[in-house]
């Protein structure tokens, strides 16, 4: 902490702790970007191999071009993806996983195999559910 102009105390970032339980924790602000339903399937693509643009999106089905140029944009922001513009002929921009995005991957698949794994329990969840009230 530091005395600023008027005695206020300001936090470095580094002082500050994550707890992603409060309002105005920026690491709320990341786990919702990477958990985002675009940008969890575009950083398990990556950790595939190296995608352009239009592969990216060929290989996440139903993303709109808009939706995926703003996550990825999002991801970069946060550090999660490298962006690379290529100067081949034509020219092209490549995405790829930082070293942080790498770290963070193993992580992603493990929430995306558990949730694949549990999916009879969670069609028997949802038919048990809709039984009792009918979905709208």
């Amino acid at each position: 902490m530091r005395e600023v102009a008027g005695g206020a105390v300001e936090q470095t970032v580094e002082q500050l702790v994550a707890d992603v339980f409060r309002r105005a924790c920026t690491s709320r602000e990341a786990l919702e970007h990477v958990t985002g339903k675009w940008s969890l399937l575009a950083l398990s693509a990556l950790a595939e191999s190296p995608h352009r643009f239009g592969e990216l999106r060929r290989r996440v089905e139903g993303v709109s071009e808009r939706m995926l140029a703003q996550s990825l944009q999002t991801l970069e922001r946060d550090g999660w993806v490298h962006r690379e513009v290529r100067s081949a002929i034509p020219p092209h921009v490549e995405y790829r996983l930082t070293e942080d995005g790498v770290a963070l991957v193993p992580h992603l698949l493990a929430l995306i195999s558990f949730v694949e794994g549990r999916m009879p329990a969670v069609h028997a969840a949802r038919a048990l559910a809709d039984e009792v009230r009918p979905p709208r």
